[in-house]
């Protein structure tokens, strides 16, 4: 099976998505006490779980149309999305290091998109098609 690109699309938003509530957690973690009313009052918290939620529906969508061995690992991308992220609201740093992850990153999710498309490929023996 070939995977269509808006599949990888579609893994694309959802790692926005998951991102996203991730830093929503941590803010809505600020507010965080243990009674029930502060929990369901806490729309940071709540929003992170129905943007988590859609995001696991759109993965599921994804899957649906493309390989998985492709699809899955763009789930990375949630490392990126996050770093940006907590530099824009929570005013963390990045080094260098945390850029050359970025930058080993996004080559890795190139190489494996490459990868999905009709190339040779290894069998489990180890011998090429």
């Amino acid at each position: 099976m070939a995977t269509k690109i808006s599949a990888i699309i579609m893994m694309i938003i959802c790692t926005a998505l998951t991102s996203v509530a991730q830093v929503l957690y941590k803010k809505g973690m600020s507010y965080f006490q243990f009674d029930i009313i502060s929990i369901i009052t806490n729309y940071h918290l709540l929003s992170g779980f129905l943007l988590y939620g859609i995001g696991a529906v759109i993965m599921i969508y994804a899957f649906k149309t493309g390989e998985v061995t492709v699809l899955y690992p763009i789930i990375a991308l949630s490392y990126i999305w996050v770093s940006l992220l907590a530099m824009y609201f929570f005013q963390e740093m990045m080094n260098l290091y945390k850029w050359v992850g970025v930058i080993f990153i996004c080559i890795g999710i190139i190489f494996i998109g490459f990868g999905g498309k009709k190339s040779k490929t290894l069998k489990y023996a180890g011998a090429i098609e």
